[in-house]
């Protein structure tokens, strides 16, 4: 016998189904509530209301647990590369040797961007930021793909889905160069998805050979792959009520750039320099800012501490700190923005205060600090952020279609003005 909840509305009873995930997760059921009773649920943020069911992510904020498709991100990062999961989390399985060389064969194959985007490209003025350059750019391409995408064929969405990544990070780096006044370079075909990518990026001349450093693209990899997913937050939740209006996948992605853009959002690793450089601008003493942050008094508050989800420590900040200190060891930059940031960081992980509640330095603080260390501007920080959640929203917005989801319509409780009488120009 299933279980169920039951409320109680004006005296009369409502039984709502239980529903309960794999991994135990119970929620209620109100698909039928609002025609059974004329009633609605209210969950501002919908902090507390599931969209969707989901194979994809899994995550236990209070136990600081995260996976992908069932894999723990500490596994993942530390045995897979950024195509492996992204082949997990876009298919649902880890990819054998053969897929796995056919889907970067697949992506290298539609890596060339039409040269007319260049032209849409050189349209923006110097100021534009580089996340709206981003998402233009990524709604762009359904200009030169205008046919739309047919989900109930297999082949269909392959392409579709190889399309995008192998473009999407072209666009990142032309972003950059753009942003730099710099000529723009297609992806070396011969070298891999991360690899290229900093090509694309940092190239200075065509004809000298590009010098990678394996401490650098090992970093950027973990990175990208502690970025890939995180269930239902607000981008992913965007691409999701984008596309469930059957919108193609190119646009439900630009949509899904824009909600990133936010700085409570992907924002935040580049709120983690703002703040730095605050500190430095103010004489660079964190034991100031520490007692500022202990204050409850003071406005001012440590950018990249705690997390909104986790509510003990962020799984994926412990795999990215020996990475950010492999990063700054190896690069030996003289940066005193980051020597600030060793100092708070050191504050935090000893300071009792920070201790007892819990405020760790999260994913966006080692972020912000790795992009610095790697001579990315501020601002494109959440360009980065966007390559690495790509297959992430791929994967919710396949999921979504292959499900048939209904169009996202949420409710709402309207607390305007009830019926008035219409009064004339002459009379208001």
């Amino acid at each position: 016998m299933s279980k169920v909840a039951t409320i109680e509305i004006d005296g009369k009873k409502y039984d709502l189904p239980l529903v309960v995930g794999t991994e135990n997760e119970l929620a209620l059921d109100i698909t039928k509530l609002r025609g059974q009773s004329g009633a609605i649920t209210l969950d501002p943020g919908y902090k507390n209301t599931g969209s969707c069911e989901s194979a994809i992510t899994f995550l236990d904020g209070e136990e600081g647990i995260l996976r992908y498709r069932g894999y723990s991100i500490e596994e993942l990062a530390e045995k897979a590369d950024f195509l492996e999961v992204a082949y997990l989390l876009i298919f649902g399985e880890l990819p054998n040797e053969a897929q796995l060389q056919k889907f970067n064969t697949d992506i290298l194959d539609q890596s060339i961007v039409n040269e007319d985007m260049k032209t849409v490209l050189k349209g923006f003025p110097e100021t534009a930021h580089p996340m709206g350059v981003l998402s233009s750019l990524t709604s762009a391409l359904t200009a030169f793909n205008p046919k739309s995408v047919n989900v109930d064929s297999e082949e269909d969405m392959y392409k579709a889905i190889v399309k995008i990544l192998a473009k999407f990070p072209v666009l990142a780096a032309w972003t950059l160069r753009k942003k730099n006044n710099q000529a723009f370079y297609n992806k070396d075909t011969n070298l891999g998805y991360v690899e290229s990518l900093l090509k694309m990026m940092f190239q200075q001349d065509a004809n000298k050979t590009y010098k990678l450093n394996k401490t650098v693209v090992n970093a950027l990899d973990k990175l990208l792959i502690l970025h890939a997913d995180h269930e239902q937050n607000c981008s992913t939740s965007t691409v999701r009520i984008v596309g469930s209006s059957h919108a193609g996948l190119f646009a439900s992605i630009s949509a899904g750039v824009s909600a990133l853009w936010g700085p409570l959002h992907g924002g935040a690793n580049q709120a983690v320099i703002e703040m730095l450089e605050e500190i430095k601008a103010d004489g660079g003493d964190t034991s100031k800012f520490i007692a500022k942050a202990k204050d409850k008094d003071d406005p001012f508050r440590l950018m990249g501490f705690g997390h909104r989800v986790y509510k003990n420590f962020d799984p994926r900040a412990k795999i990215i700190k020996k990475a950010a200190d492999e990063v700054l060891g190896q690069l030996g930059v003289d940066d005193p923005i980051l020597e600030i940031a060793k100092g708070l960081e050191k504050a935090a992980l000893e300071d009792q205060y920070f201790i007892d509640r819990k405020l760790y330095p999260n994913v966006d603080f080692y972020s912000g600090i790795i992009y610095r260390a790697m001579g990315i501007p501020t601002e494109m920080f959440t360009v980065m952020f966007a390559v690495g959640r790509l297959p992430g929203w791929i994967a919710q917005w396949r999921e979504m279609r292959l499900r048939k989801e209904p169009i996202g319509r949420p409710r709402q409780v309207y607390i305007g003005e009830t019926h008035r009488k219409f009064k004339s120009l002459e009379n208001r």
